[in-house]
């Protein structure tokens, strides 16, 4: 009986034992297939306006671009630091500092940009941040403001299209721990480059064909800040022809302007501010609405540049109206031109939000009186 008795204990304990193992078995089971699984990446796609028409600036739901593990080439660990490139812009110094962390790695591949498929990486500086409940979107808005501040501050770097670039989040999980790859390329599109550059030599051709022109007005300057606003304003009024069509590449950019001579309102504001920066002028672009000829609020661009410690604001494009059977007077050419608050906000509004529910930018006090 004592006999019976022990082999039951015994088979008992058996079967305890296998019993704790197959539990153990299972969660090992689990956790392994865990270790190291890598979703694929979720990214947010910008949409800084190139339209005229409607500056309408947003950020898209995000979508998803398959990707495997085998794909994953530097891993999820990397830490990319860009701290070391020194940036001083009107409108970077007014971002958060998750948006000039993104603002500092386009500045850190400006040239590669050009290529139009460069892919930046920002490594795993954001998984703290997208390990947050609506991490996702923060980081969006994040991206969204340093590619609105970039562009605004740049008018140099006329060759890329915001709207094409993506910003990718790859998430990978190690037993329940997620982290989070970042980085920014052209998605799904052929590349970012704007509408009629196709390659990194047709960008470096076009930008050579804009340093030419450039080094011919830049080499006429003077000692006097105020002509060499002036030089420049009239060599905008002078050479530029306004699109009535909004359908032609690069009319909102400086290749369009100087190259093309062609341009609408974003194309000089642009322009101008590109020469002001040779110039070493501070000048910043203002977008906002304008009260037309015709009693019309529209949307429009225009700049605010600094004599002497104040600010005045020049609309190089109303100052190069469409005139039939006739010469422009030279009141109308200088009508908008280095002009305070009083005059000029009669009909210009300036608006800060580049986009629906984006961050708003704040913009030098202009002097009261005109210069």
């Amino acid at each position: 009986m004592k006999s019976r008795l022990t082999t039951f204990i015994m088979i008992f304990i058996i079967l305890l034992i296998l019993g704790v193992f197959a539990i153990f078995g299972m969660i090992f089971l689990e956790e392994f297939e865990q270790l190291e699984s890598t979703s694929d990446p979720e990214y947010f796609q910008t949409t800084v306006s190139d339209n005229e028409e409607t500056i309408d600036n947003d950020i898209e739901t995000p979508k998803i671009i398959e990707n495997n593990l085998n794909d994953i080439k530097d891993g999820n660990s990397e830490t990319i630091d860009y701290s070391q490139v020194k940036i001083n812009y009107y409108f970077y110094n007014q971002l958060e500092d998750n948006a000039k962390k993104i603002y500092r790695a386009l500045e850190a591949n400006k040239d590669n940009l050009k290529t139009g498929t460069y892919q930046i990486k920002l490594g795993n500086i954001f998984s703290d941040l997208l390990s947050k409940e609506n991490g996702q979107e923060e980081l969006g808005r994040y991206y969204q403001s340093a590619i609105e501040a970039y562009t605004y501050d740049h008018a140099d770097v006329f060759y890329i299209s915001p709207s094409k670039m993506y910003l990718n989040i790859e998430t990978t999980t190690k037993l329940n721990k997620s982290t989070y790859n970042v980085y920014i390329n052209n998605g799904e599109e052929n590349n970012y480059l704007a509408d009629g550059f196709s390659s990194e030599d047709q960008v470096d051709i076009a930008i050579n064909q804009i340093n030419n022109i450039k080094d011919n007005i830049v080499y006429n300057k003077t000692s006097n800040t105020y002509q060499n606003i002036k030089m420049v304003h009239d060599y905008l009024v002078d050479n530029t022809q306004y699109d009535t069509t909004i359908s032609k590449d690069n009319i909102y950019n400086v290749y369009g302007t100087l190259v093309n001579k062609t341009a609408v309102c974003e194309g000089y504001a642009r322009t101008f501010k590109y020469l002001m920066d040779e110039l070493n002028i501070p000048c910043v672009l203002i977008i906002g609405k304008g009260t037309n000829s015709e009693g019309k609020m529209e949307n429009h661009a225009w700049n605010y540049v600094q004599i002497e410690k104040k600010w005045y604001a020049v609309d190089a494009t109303w100052d190069d109206p469409i005139v039939t059977g006739g010469m422009q007077s030279l009141e109308s050419k200088y009508k908008y031109f280095l002009k305070g608050s009083t005059t000029f906000n009669k009909d210009h509004s300036p608006n800060g939000q580049f986009t629906p529910n984006g961050k708003v930018f704040e913009y030098p006090n202009l002097s009261k009186n005109d210069l």
